[in-house]
């Protein structure tokens, strides 16, 4: 500790001697007292010590508090009265600081302790044992000193905890603590020890945090919540900023959706504490976290279709639109928007279609673009319009030309009700304000970037610049105003002007042969050109000697020679006579080494301190850098190589239609084999469906026959019983045995009644012979009157007596006899009918399955037809492609022998893999930025 001794010498006032003496009795009876009492004590009167006497309680109480915090443990007030004595030594609170000269000094103690404290790593595992202790006395003293501990030696502390077992996962208990004090500190202690440490940052994430967090800043009421708020959402930022794993995790957590309420911000002029603005300003710069253009391209699209799918996009164009909105708010939601829509088609194209509520309503574009050329509006304010309007036409053809059509003829409001996005970017570019000048020539170029058709749509744009004068191309006005140079008095930068115009005539020149032929007809602009870069001028028009040089060396390597006057030969003899070749590539390296030049190509957006400082633009450099040095080697070529390089060039353009006729080939081949085999999937798909389906048919049709085939057996059977019925064959369960001995009951009544009818015919014969002897007897007899009165009486008494066995026993026994089995033999006939209609319903059955199976083969045959055609195609698409890729092999041959023959004449050679490098730079910028802006005027 000789350090800390002498830092305690070198001090201009020290405790007194009795104050260094009582500190001293003080560490003694905490290191020998045996009672608890008398230890908790003095570790209280050390803590009411340690601010004032900061150095002397440090050097001698520190070791005997840390031994506190060892052996007991068991009683939380002594540990509580530790802890706080610690955290005055470490910590660097300068409100009750005795001197003002001492706050380095200070600073100074407060990194010494600590390095003190974690010089032992047991200390700092200690302290993380402490805070899993639940009692309020403990945990929040503990909570406190270990961000003390980060906020002094950050990185050492973070490295020691992560070694630390469950280190971090006992820091995010803190996060779930009841009391809001502890919570609240605990987001501190969480930002300290997040801070530049991914490591930490991943495991912090995956241990919840962004659940808890947001839940946090729910309950504290979001936007209009307090402090809390706040600090929640630095920690998100240090979570998420420059982390792909954790911005990954946000995003598949679906917490992007729960940022929506954040920006429901209500219409309330008296609504905007310099609380919410703080927080509104931390929620906007976390969304611009999550879609930043240096983020990943793939992570940036994603977040980016996430917050449109979701709402935010919208309720962030609802803010833009909103009126009352503070101008810091307006100006980073303008960047947000910009820079979720960078890149994005889906969501440029949904800006686009938004309208500001006016009355008619207007294009929010257009009300953008109103304040970026009205100079009454702040700076930042219209550097933020400029950017969101940059953002737009980012990769966006359908955005550049829908600006691009609103200055042709034939789309201009002739009734002049309404303003158009073409027509307040000229009237910016061709005002009396430099500022506004250069924001409309960066916008315009944007609008022309990587479009070769909107240049040369461009071209036809023409302008009324005085009553009675003819109009005049869009292309000849910029090259007027540049050749008047400052003789127009404009407020602002006197280059500001001049460079916003050379850098838009730059952009629409290149790679479009048609502009710059347009531009070589006005005949004044080579000479203005050439005696620009020839001009020995001050240190601060080099940048504009550069541009002009830029703009002559496009004019150069662009031309196709339409011109007889300005030939690419006859440039380049001018440029030797009156500047010098040396001289000229030195002026077009002014561009380059300029110092504002490597600021503006960091990164898109246009951040400047002051408008001196808007120079370049982010696009415009990465042009220059492509630009430079094929111009500087076009300048020393030869005309004899130039003839070669263009005939090299025509025959590799020829190969490369070929090829890329080809390779359309081939990719449209490679969709039809794509579009192909997709058919056969299906067709496949299909069979196997249909295949089960007939399998399952089959087997029902199986079992029908099966079925059929059962009953065709009963019904067999069924038929011998009726055709057998009389031999014996058992019906309706009456035995044969029992239908014979019927029978013979049958014939043998009949035999009895047959014979009772022959003497019941004799008695009656007698009976008549009597009753005629009688009645020849009595007409001579009385009494035989009276005897044949008697015998009609008689008569029928023997005809019943007579008559009686037969109805009584023959009659009745037969009729039974013969209704039973009557009865029986009419249910068996009526049982057989009922299979015979089941039967001839299966029998229907049978034919419409056997037909349905007829047309399911009929089916399948067709299908294996197609298959086999398909196949078939497949095999000769594959035999073209084969050849293609033959003939493009010796295409690629050919391309090689020619690339050689330029290198060998000195002509640089692209390779397609930088061409495709390039690309993905480009695609990687795209998608991160892409996003929309909105403004309320």
């Amino acid at each position: 500790m000789n350090f800390l001794r002498g830092v305690m010498g070198g001090q201009n006032a020290g405790p007194q001697h009795t104050e260094a003496e009582t500190i001293q009795k003080l560490c003694d009876r905490v290191a020998s007292s045996t009672l608890l009492d008398d230890r908790r004590n003095a570790v209280r009167a050390l803590k009411s010590l340690s601010k004032k006497y900061r150095l002397e309680v440090g050097i001698q109480a520190m070791e005997h508090l840390i031994r506190v915090l060892q052996t007991d443990r068991s009683d939380s007030e002594i540990i509580g009265y530790a802890l706080d004595t610690l955290y005055n030594i470490i910590s660097n609170d300068e409100e009750e600081e005795v001197e003002e000269n001492s706050t380095r000094q200070n600073e100074d103690l407060g990194s010494q302790f600590t390095e003190i404290f974690i010089k032992q790593q047991e200390n700092v595992t200690l302290l993380l044992s402490l805070l899993e202790e639940f009692d309020f006395h403990v945990r929040w003293p503990g909570v406190k000193l270990l961000t003390s501990l980060l906020k002094q030696l950050g990185p050492q502390v973070q490295q020691i905890i992560l070694v630390s077992p469950m280190g971090v996962s006992r820091l995010m208990d803190v996060l779930a603590d009841s009391r809001e004090v502890i919570r609240n500190d605990g987001v501190l202690l969480l930002q300290a020890l997040t801070r530049s440490n991914g490591a930490i940052q991943k495991i912090v994430a995956f241990e919840n945090a962004f659940e808890r967090l947001l839940d946090i800043i729910t309950e504290e009421g979001s936007s209009d919540g307090g402090i809390v708020v706040e600090d929640c959402l630095i920690l998100l930022q240090n979570l998420l900023k420059n982390n792909n794993s954790n911005q990954n995790f946000f995003k598949e957590g679906s917490y992007i959706q729960r940022m929506k309420p954040w920006f429901e911000v209500r219409d309330e002029n008296s609504g905007w504490s310099a609380q919410k603005v703080t927080s509104l300003h931390l929620m906007l710069q976390l969304v611009r976290v999550l879609v930043s253009p240096t983020n990943p391209p793939g992570a940036t699209s994603s977040c980016q279709k996430a917050m449109f799918q979701c709402g935010l996009l919208q309720q962030l164009c609802t803010i833009l639109m909103a009126t009352g909105v503070p101008a810091d708010i307006l100006t980073e939601t303008i960047n947000t928007v910009s820079e979720v829509i960078r890149g994005c088609q889906v969501n440029q194209d949904y800006f686009a279609s938004v309208n500001a509520p006016s009355n008619p309503p207007r294009p929010a574009i257009v009300v953008l673009l109103m304040s970026m050329v009205n100079e009454r509006q702040p700076f930042v304010l219209r550097c933020a319009v400029l950017y969101c309007f940059q953002c737009f036409l980012y990769k966006n053809q359908k955005g550049q030309g829908e600006i691009v059509s609103t200055l042709l003829p034939s789309t201009i409001d002739a009734t002049g009700n309404s303003v158009s996005a073409g027509q307040l970017l000229c009237g910016g570019l061709f005002s009396t304000d430099s500022l506004s000048n250069w924001c409309a020539a960066v916008a315009l170029a944007h609008a022309l970037q990587e479009n070769a058709t909107q240049k040369e749509q461009l071209l036809r744009v023409q302008l009324a610049t005085s009553i009675g004068n003819p109009p005049v191309s869009l292309l000849q006005q910029c090259t007027n105003i540049l050749s008047q140079g400052d003789k127009i008095d404009r407020r602002g930068s006197k280059i500001q002007t001049r460079v916003g115009l050379l850098m838009l005539l730059c952009t629409w020149l290149s790679n479009c042969p048609i502009a710059v032929t347009h531009f070589l007809h006005n005949t004044a602009n080579v000479p203005f050109l050439t005696g620009q870069i020839a001009e020995n001028l001050g240190e601060e028009e080099h940048l504009v000697q550069g541009l002009c040089a830029l703009l002559l060396g496009i004019s150069i390597y662009f031309n196709d020679n339409s011109l007889e006057t300005y030939l690419k030969e006859k440039l380049k003899q001018l440029i030797e006579k009156r500047i010098g070749k040396e001289n000229f590539i030195e002026k077009l390296g002014f561009i380059s080494k300029h110092e504002l030049y490597s600021r503006a190509s960091q990164k898109p957006q246009p951040n400047f301190p002051s408008p001196e400082y808007m120079i370049f633009d982010h696009e415009f450099t990465k042009l220059v850098k492509e630009l430079e040095g094929v111009i500087t080697k076009a300048i020393y070529k030869s005309s004899e190589e130039d003839k070669k390089e263009e005939e090299v060039k025509k025959t590799l353009e020829q190969h490369d239609n070929i090829v890329t006729h080809y390779k359309n080939m081939i990719r449209e081949q490679d969709l039809q084999l794509e579009e192909l085999k997709h058919q056969i999937s299906t067709l496949k798909c299909q069979n196997e469906q249909l295949q089960t389906a007939v399998t399952q048919q089959a087997s029902q049709i199986q079992q029908q026959k099966d079925q059929y085939n059962l009953l065709k057996v009963q019904r067999g059977k069924d038929n011998q019983l009726q055709g057998s019925s009389s031999d014996g064959v058992q019906v309706n369960g009456v035995q044969p045995e029992e239908i014979s001995r019927l029978r013979e009951e049958i014939d043998e009544l009949k035999s009895n009644q047959q014979l009772l009818q022959s003497q019941l015919a004799e008695k009656d014969s007698l009976i008549e012979n009597l009753k005629s002897s009688q009645a020849a007897s009595g007409l001579h007899d009385p009494s035989a009157t009276a005897a044949s009165a008697r015998d009609p009486e008689q008569v029928p008494e023997l005809k019943q007596a007579k008559s009686f066995p037969v109805q009584g026993e023959s009659e009745s026994l037969r009729a039974a006899s013969a209704a039973d089995v009557e009865g029986r033999l009419s249910a068996l006939l009526q049982e057989t009918k009922e299979l015979q209609n089941e039967i001839k319903i299966l029998s229907e059955e049978r034919t419409a399955l056997k037909e349905q199976l007829d047309s399911s083969n009929s089916t399948i045959a067709i299908l294996q037809n197609e298959k086999d055609k398909l196949e078939l195609e497949i095999t000769d698409s594959k035999k073209e492609q084969d050849d293609l890729l033959v003939l493009l092999a010796d295409q690629d041959q050919k391309i090689l022998s020619l690339k050689k023959k330029l290198k060998d004449l000195g002509h640089p050679i692209v390779e397609e893999d930088e061409l495709e490098s390039g690309d993905q730079d480009d695609e990687d910028d795209e998608s991160e930025d892409g996003k929309d802006h909105g403004l309320s005027i």
